[in-house]
Parts: structure tokens; C-alpha cells; sequence
């Protein structure tokens, strides 16, 4: 298993992911079908061997829904999407079907999601696994039939709620209602490292999205930031040099560690130095790097 020096984790560490929406496409056009849907190449999880992040975006670039894509193992494409999206998702992603043969079929509820952080971890018989980076580091993603047992690999741990949101956070990794929000654009999350093809033709959005990489010009950023944890939780802003608006702190880890907290900011074009600063007046300029 690989990890960040900055933290490192029980080996097969688990987290129970909250129940997935999710929805199957199958039939001869499936694939060219949601090709022309998401930012990622759908081709890409063919053979069933990894699991893919994806934005759904708009005509504008714009984001709807980050979802995950998996090849099930009678070969139908699964598309993994936020909680509680599954009436607007089903109807973003069918909304352009007319005469492809495509058929979709709701798997909510169906299979509960397991991510073991630990590339190596041999599944039970009857758990669909695949290799994902879903937290920043190698793991694999088991769906196990709602209802069926499912032994974990010896001596795997369940990572706490506090030591996950910190793990998340010194990796860089954006979650949806956090640091992904409706109507971002993707490479302003560092998305575009990820979730993107930028060989696969065209999707909705794609021509919006190709300008921005090829421009190389955002608004704003995804950065990860180190802030002193002494400092409040509450009521922290980013500014610069001159006190103006410099961005927005969107995770503040639960945990300190040597001496910092991290961080997830989204940090304005043409500031290269935020200023982190406190209700009580306290003030610091703050470390970053670029989130990718």
C-alpha cells in the first residue's frame, strides 16, 4: 500500500461509504452513449479492472455531478453518483437518449460500497472489487450485495470519521458539498488530473473545458493549505496582502499534526501569497500547494 509521508494508515484500513445512487447502462450503444455524457473516457474501465472518477457537466463546463464509473462483471456500466442525487442524476444522464440502444436500470440500494486502502487486499468470493484512488492513495472499491456477508482482509481497521476527514484533507481530496458544488468548473478542483479526457472526443461541456486547458486561466483554485492549530475553527478568512477577499477555506482537518492543521482553500487568481487571518486579529501568511 502507498502512502503519503504525511500521514500514514493502518494496513487495509476500511471506510463504509454512505449508500451509493446507482444506475446501470447496457446494450450496444451504452458506451458510446455515455461517452458523449462524461468528462471521463468511459473505455478507459473496460475489462473490470479499475474504477474512474467523472464530472457530468453542462453545456457551459459547468459542474452537475462528480460520479464514479465501473465495469460490472456481466459487463454493464455502472455510474456511481452522490447521495440522495438519484432522481435528478437518472434524469441528467437519460435526458439525450432517443434512438440508442441503451437500456438503464436503477441499482440503488442493491450493494452496499466498501474502499480498503490497500491495492493487494484479495476480496471474498461474491464482492465486485475494483482498484480506485478514491482517497488519494491505492485501494479498491468492493460492492458487496446488500445482505451478504463480508469477511475483511486480516487485521483491517475502520478509519474514524476524524482520522478519514484528515486523511482526505492532507491528500487533497474535494468532496462534494465541500469543496465540489454545483456549477464549479472542474479544473478549478484540480479535476482535470483525474476526472478528464481530453482525447476521447466529444461530451457535453467539452469544448468550454478544452478552451480552459488550452488558456491555462482560472478564476480560482483548489490549494492545500497549513494553518496553526491553536486557531479557531469558526470565522477564518483568506485574504491578501492589501486585506482584500483572497478565497474561501472549505476543509479545516479535525486533527492536528506536527504542529499544523490542514486544509483545503480555494484561493483567487494573482494571489500567490494568502494571508490567513481570525476573529480575534490574529494574522499568517500561509504554506500551499496546488491541489492535483
Amino acid at each position: 500500500m502507498s502512502t503519503d509521508p504525511e500521514m500514514r494508515v493502518p494496513v487495509a484500513a476500511v471506510v463504509l461509504l454512505d449508500p451509493p445512487v446507482l444506475f446501470e447502462f447496457r446494450g450496444p450503444d451504452a458506451v458510446r452513449y455515455l461517452n458523449g455524457q462524461l468528462t471521463q473516457d468511459v473505455r478507459l474501465v473496460a475489462g473490470g479492472k479499475v474504477s474512474l472518477p467523472s464530472c457530468v457537466t453542462d453545456a457551459k463546463g459547468r459542474l452537475q455531478f462528480r460520479v464514479w464509473i465501473t465495469e460490472a462483471a456481466d459487463g454493464g456500466l455502472w455510474v456511481e453518483g452522490p447521495p440522495d442525487s438519484a432522481e435528478a442524476l437518472e434524469a441528467r444522464l437519460t435526458r439525450y437518449l432517443i434512438a440508442d440502444e441503451v437500456e438503464v436500470v436503477d441499482l440503488s440500494g442493491r450493494y452496499r460500497l466498501l474502499h480498503v486502502m490497500d491495492s493487494d487486499a484479495v476480496p471474498p468470493e461474491g464482492v465486485i472489487a475494483r482498484k480506485s484512488h478514491r482517497f488519494g492513495v491505492e485501494g479498491s472499491d468492493w460492492w458487496v450485495p446488500v445482505g451478504a456477508e463480508c469477511a475483511l482482509p486480516a487485521g483491517a481497521v475502520h478509519l474514524a470519521s476524524e482520522e478519514l476527514e484528515d486523511f482526505r484533507i492532507r491528500h487533497g481530496v474535494p468532496q462534494w458539498g465541500k469543496e465540489l458544488t454545483a456549477g464549479l468548473l472542474p479544473p478549478e478542483a484540480g479535476l482535470d488530473t483525474s476526472d478528464i479526457s481530453y482525447e476521447k472526443g466529444c461530451y457535453i461541456g467539452q469544448e468550454v473545458i478544452s478552451r480552459i486547458k488550452f488558456a491555462g486561466k482560472l478564476n480560482k483554485r483548489l490549494v492545500r493549505i497549513s494553518i496553526d492549530p491553536s486557531w479557531p475553527l469558526e470565522g477564518l478568512r483568506l485574504v491578501d496582502a492589501d486585506g482584500r477577499e483572497a478565497g474561501e477555506i472549505t476543509s479545516i482537518s479535525p486533527l492536528a499534526r506536527d504542529g499544523a492543521r490542514a486544509a483545503l482553500a480555494y484561493v483567487k487568481r494573482g494571489v500567490d501569497a494568502p494571508i490567513v487571518t481570525a476573529p480575534d486579529g490574529r494574522s499568517c501568511a500561509v504554506r500551499q500547494s496546488v491541489n492535483s
